[in-house]
């Protein structure tokens, strides 16, 4: 999918978000300014968050309770430099989150690869490949 703007990037996840259910794993990989944050918004939205969603960076963890499931927001991205391993997930409530009531969103979810369940869906978020001066455009694909 080509996405060219950041409505059309939040919008794409909020359709997603229609068919989610409880234990969904949703694992977003890119680049910095790839669109992670606004893919999670525009899912937050599609469930029905109201609160403002932003990436939970400094605190690894951000739980929305007020949307027709809870939605637990991951960012990684402090860990990278870091040795991911099990006891540090563990520490952060991550492996409960993933057997939850809701759906985990995982942004820079490569750095536990090896943890997330095989059954999550990965998506991937990039600038387009295309020539051309649209800074807003990217692909996303869904694995």
């Amino acid at each position: 999918m080509i996405s060219y703007a950041v409505e059309d990037t939040m919008n794409f996840a909020a359709e997603m978000s229609k068919s989610a259910k409880a234990g969904d794993v949703i694992c977003l990989c890119g680049q910095l300014g790839a669109g992670k944050t606004a893919f999670a918004k525009g899912y937050a939205r599609g469930l029905g968050v109201m609160g403002h969603v932003n990436s939970p960076t400094f605190t690894l963890l951000q739980v929305y309770e007020d949307g027709r499931l809870p939605l637990y927001h991951f960012d990684l991205y402090r860990l990278m430099d870091g040795n991911v391993d099990e006891d540090t997930l563990e520490d952060i409530g991550f492996f409960e989150y993933l057997d939850g009531s809701g759906v985990c969103l995982i942004e820079w979810a490569e750095c536990a690869r090896d943890m997330v369940p095989a059954g999550a869906c990965w998506i991937e978020i990039g600038r387009s490949s295309k020539d051309g001066d649209v800074e807003n455009e990217r692909t996303i694909h869904i694995r």
